[in-house]
């Protein structure tokens, strides 16, 4: 963490977002920011580690925390998702729950409620999708929600759209504390280049892939190198040599996300380098190689290795 340099007290806190998979938790907190910072994909359990992003304004700064959906785990990298998410439980000082309010409640549903009965920190319900709900069906399900648990605000957005944002985040600065800013102005997040290039290739996989294969496929940065081709020396943008291992449990995911004759592993491979080069504005040749490591979703070692990264 970096230091402002600034004495002046202002209002800052961290703010937990927190909600069922798929409810729009990384598209709100990119459009808070105002730029990427956390992949997104309609594929339940993308979001797999807390993400922390960073909005610094004349009144403060909001520092986010998008969490993985709560769920009920049933592998070893399901139940480090979840104790992100209680960590993260305990120590923000703000919590927001987004709801998907096209879906009726459900067993999910009250699953989350159960584990935000047990927090004492200020709660905030945020009603996401809806541009694409009727406005009479909104009543009922905050009346719904208001029976079974206590929000302090109760606030319907479009984190797609960037409805009722602005009212987001005037009640967010309401309710956090004075304190001395503690990232810089231009400080967004605080994840690793190589846990962003892993993430936007596993974003572009989860693109083209289905069934089982979202939640059984990992991707780790083997390398960076840095240096012009040697053909190339007048060019003045060096050229980004990345390696990555596309992890998969079994031969027959390695085949689907290959696929026949090269094809897809070709677009994740052409479709990932675009979006790196944009970010890292320099010329990317980006080496994609898929690896089987069964049931590595309960391998403390490989969960590691990605958890490192």
């Amino acid at each position: 963490m970096n230091d402002s340099g600034s004495s002046e007290k202002s209002k800052v806190g961290y703010v937990a977002l927190l909600g069922r998979p798929n409810s729009g938790k990384s598209t709100l907190l990119n459009h808070m920011l105002g730029q990427k910072v956390a992949i997104v994909s309609d594929k339940p359990q993308t979001t797999r580690t807390s993400i922390l992003g960073i909005k610094t304004t004349d009144q403060g700064q909001i520092i986010f925390i998008d969490n993985p959906g709560i769920h009920k785990p049933l592998h070893k990298l399901n139940k480090r998702m979840m104790n992100f998410v209680y960590s993260c439980l305990e120590t923000s000082d703000l919590n927001c729950l987004l709801v998907d309010a096209t879906l009726s409640f459900g067993h999910g549903d009250q699953f989350v409620l159960d584990i935000l009965k047990q927090i004492s920190t200020p709660l905030f319900l945020l009603l996401n999708k809806v541009d694409i709900i009727k406005k009479e069906k909104l009543l009922p399900m905050i009346d719904k929600y208001q029976e079974l648990l206590s929000f302090r605000e109760i606030i319907p957005i479009s984190a797609l759209k960037g409805t009722n944002l602005d009212v987001l985040e005037k009640k967010i600065f309401e309710y956090l504390p004075k304190a001395e800013k503690i990232y810089t102005k231009d400080e967004v997040t605080v994840q690793s280049q190589r846990f962003l290039l892993a993430e936007i290739i596993r974003e572009k996989i989860l693109n083209h892939v289905r069934e089982e294969l979202p939640f059984a496929t990992a991707v780790h940065i083997d390398g960076i190198e840095e240096q012009p081709r040697a053909e190339e020396k007048a060019v003045t943008k060096p050229h980004k040599y990345i390696k990555a291992s596309i992890i998969v449990e079994k031969d027959n995911h390695r085949k689907i996300i290959i696929g026949r004759r090269g094809t897809l592993i070709k677009t994740i491979g052409t479709e990932a380098r675009k979006e790196i080069e944009e970010i890292l504005d320099t010329h990317v040749y980006l080496d994609l190689r898929v690896k089987v490591k069964t049931r590595w979703r309960d391998s403390a070692n490989v969960l590691d290795l990605i958890e490192r990264q």
